[in-house]
């Protein structure tokens, strides 16, 4: 069975432009706290939702709804609010990980297609199987902290279809429950959505070199050319035990593109692409290169399509990250 391709939109134009370089699927949210990327100028109304989906379909293609936050204390409605939007709006399938917004959706819309957000962190066969069967959860997001060797043992004893990382962040693996940014900014990409806002972050030259920096944080300096990433504190830069290194994260790209023939062999139902506050141009091309590999590789041609991905690369690194690494 192919690799379906399941790609980022965090505007109506990406959705259009994920759809024409060949996407069977486009994930976006909607304009509020409810999704993992509210950030301004970015995600749906409920309008641009229906007409994406209606877009989309148009060409036998798919949309998903990330409603993956987790509502806060006693305010559930922004996020009912958005499972009854979607499910007006015709996407193909909501994207959740919060418990309540899970029993919602499954009790109001027994029949809108339910997948499991990375956000819920469910990386072993009793968390993804309580999910599967108290709300009949189709497809869970595996979060990037298997191998691939892992991956597949999942796969033969989970019973549902998975979904993995192909391009895009490596993660602090600690998929769902990042809080770091809410100590710095007050905003938490767990309860609003918003980590590292652009209203917080700034830059100052510094003699040879820049500093980055969240609030009143300097999370990072380095040297004009040096690959930086933008300043999250995951991939900040920070001294322990007298020594400098980016403690969580290094700016380094995700991309399986060429070990997308052991995914497949992993029995993997569906490679996800991210970037939904990447521009246009960063979708088209790294759908477009996706799509050729899949389609070479559905022709037996698993080497047939050169990785030309490193200048939209974060940091213009790449790695396979945890699918084929042997951890200490």
């Amino acid at each position: 069975m192919s690799l379906e391709l399941v790609c980022p939109a965090g505007t109506p134009a990406a959705l259009r432009a994920a759809v024409d370089a060949g996407a069977d699927t486009v994930y976006c949210g909607f304009r509020d706290c409810t999704n993992a990327r509210n950030y301004p100028g970015l995600n749906f109304d409920p309008d641009e939702m229906a007409e994406g989906v209606a877009y989309a379909h148009r060409f036998g293609r798919k949309v998903l709804a990330a409603v993956n936050t987790f509502p806060r204390a006693g305010d559930a409605k922004p996020w009912h609010d958005a499972i009854d939007n979607a499910a007006r709006a015709g996407v193909d399938a909501v994207i959740l990980a919060d418990i309540g917004v899970l029993d919602y959706a499954a009790t109001r819309h027994p029949d809108l297609r339910r997948h499991l957000s990375v956000q819920a962190s469910a990386s072993n066969e009793l968390s993804i199987a309580f999910y599967r069967d108290r709300f009949d959860i189709r497809r869970v997001v595996l979060p990037r902290v298997l191998s691939i060797e892992q991956v597949a043992a999942l796969v033969r004893r989970i019973g549902i279809e998975t979904e993995v990382f192909a391009f895009g962040s490596v993660g602090p693996m600690s998929e769902g429950r990042c809080f770091l940014s809410s100590y710095i900014t007050g905003l938490s990409p767990t309860s609003e959505g918003a980590c590292a806002p652009a209203s917080h972050v700034s830059y100052k030259e510094d003699g040879p070199e820049t500093l980055s920096r969240l609030g009143d944080v300097t999370l990072n300096r380095f040297s004009h050319g040096e690959a930086a990433a933008y300043p999250t504190p995951c991939k900040g830069r920070y001294v322990t035990h007298g020594r400098t290194s980016y403690l969580f994260e290094e700016p380094v790209a995700l991309n399986a593109i060429d070990i997308l023939a052991d995914l497949q062999a992993a029995g993997v139902t569906a490679l996800k692409i991210e970037g939904r506050q990447r521009s246009r141009a960063y979708v088209t091309e790294v759908v477009g290169s996706f799509r050729k590999a899949i389609d070479a590789l559905d022709r037996g041609q698993a080497a047939a399509v050169e990785n030309t991905l490193a200048s939209v690369a974060e940091g213009q690194r790449q790695t396979h990250g945890a699918y084929t690494k042997g951890w200490r």
